[in-house]
């Protein structure tokens, strides 16, 4: 078995990729309010803050800040992927491990995770984020995806709305750079 290894940093940001078993479906954006209410449950149950997110239709990317006392967004996420996953009926072809785990096969078993280092660091996850239905071709502008924290960001005035309309190529939180 696996060993892999996580954070544990009680307090910390961090920025996660989640993804469904099937990279064809199209499941987090047409059923997006199951999804809505299964992440508000979880944050309900166990508190974080939000930083940035996208939803994409089969994966979706966070920024999370946890509280000071805490570091298990593992059990977070479980929840928003149980409360998500009762809606549907399970995969006919589970393994066995994921029958004997009650599991219905929908998501990808692991999530990455990367703990924030700075605020250098936190910028470039949360243009990544931001700028990722563009770089997957579901749109031309930020601007036009309905299921992004980049609304927020303009709505509080962070953003322009027109941000990375020149942008060519996709962001990498790794390349360090910014738009």
């Amino acid at each position: 078995m696996s060993r892999y290894r996580r954070s544990s940093s009680r307090g910390a940001t961090y920025f996660f990729t989640v993804a469904l078993a099937d990279r064809s479906s199209a499941l987090l954006t047409e059923y997006i309010g199951w999804l809505r209410s299964a992440y508000s449950a979880a944050r309900m149950a166990q508190p974080f803050r939000t930083v940035a997110i996208c939803v994409m239709p089969e994966h979706l990317h966070a920024i999370w800040e946890l509280p000071p006392d805490d570091a298990d967004f593992s059990m977070r996420w479980s929840r928003i992927k149980g409360g998500f996953s009762r809606h549907f009926a399970a995969a006919p072809a589970r393994s066995m491990s994921k029958r004997q785990k009650r599991e219905k096969g929908l998501w990808q078993r692991r999530f990455w995770e990367h703990q924030i280092r700075d605020e250098g660091d936190l910028a470039r996850h949360v243009d990544y984020i931001h700028y990722n239905p563009v770089k997957h071709g579901l749109v031309c502008r930020v601007a036009d995806w309905p299921y992004s924290s980049f609304h927020r960001y303009v709505e509080r005035g962070a953003l322009p709305v027109q941000w990375a309309t020149d942008v060519g190529d996709a962001l990498s939180p790794e390349a360090g750079e910014r738009p």
